[in-house]
């Protein structure tokens, strides 16, 4: 298992939480994603590490910046 953080900006309330982790938890591979609302950190546990590639098209499809 692999667990990564990263920084997503531009999510404002529960609705981009929601967002952000269906876009995420549909990578394959991750089984479980966290969002922190006020610090806009996302914890993502995968059975492999992620590519930031990925990561970050994940996250502007649910219409957020990936910033870290």
């Amino acid at each position: 298992m692999a667990q990564q953080t990263y920084t997503v900006t531009g999510m404002t309330c529960e609705h981009c939480v929601r967002s952000v982790t269906e876009e995420v938890g549909a990578i394959d591979g991750v089984t479980d994603v966290a969002v922190d609302l006020p610090t806009g950190e996302v914890v993502v546990t995968s059975d492999q590490e992620l590519g930031a590639d990925e990561m970050r098209a994940a996250v502007e499809e649910a219409g957020y910046q990936l910033t870290a």
